[in-house]
């Protein structure tokens, strides 16, 4: 059973380290070999560390972190969203958006956003998310890759 929890600093490297291997694995015939490896080059301290001080969270399976989920709350985005290699194809993708759409409910946000990757558009769009229109994606590090924009209301829950 997946448990959710917060991400804290101590999280940074662990978070970092699902990303870079859910990319090299299953963003393969999407990007080239070139792309994900400069896209996942570097280490936490690089960066992605201060992602730990937004609503950064862990999917953990017996308390091992399988994957990282995020809600941006100063851009309503939904982000990286990662799963390890090894643990796709267990709902586990889906439990986490669930989660973070949960959320945002709850913050009180009406409509989610993201930048989805060329292979996960298709996993969104089965979770209510629209947008096909194909643009460009710049990573902080300067790094351009393709995306698909997209975005989903939020029904109100009663």
């Amino acid at each position: 059973m997946l448990e959710i929890r917060r991400a804290t600093q101590d999280d940074a490297q662990t978070a970092f380290d699902i990303r870079l291997l859910a990319i090299r694995s299953q963003c393969i015939g999407a990007y080239t070999a070139e792309q994900m490896m400069l896209w996942t080059r570097g280490c936490a301290e690089d960066g992605y560390d201060t992602l730990m001080d937004k609503h950064f969270y862990l999917g953990c399976i017996n308390g091992e972190p399988v994957a990282t989920g995020m809600l941006d709350l100063a851009n309503n985005e939904i982000g990286a969203l990662f799963v390890l290699p090894g643990f796709t194809g267990r709902g586990i993708g889906k439990q986490m958006v669930v989660y973070l759409e949960a959320l945002a409910r709850e913050l009180e946000v009406e409509e989610v956003i993201l930048d989805a990757t060329l292979n996960a558009a298709e996993f969104y769009r089965r979770h209510g998310y629209v947008g096909s229109e194909q643009a460009i994606y710049h990573s902080p590090s300067g790094l351009q890759l393709a995306c698909i924009p997209m975005r989903k209301y939020l029904h109100r829950s009663h």
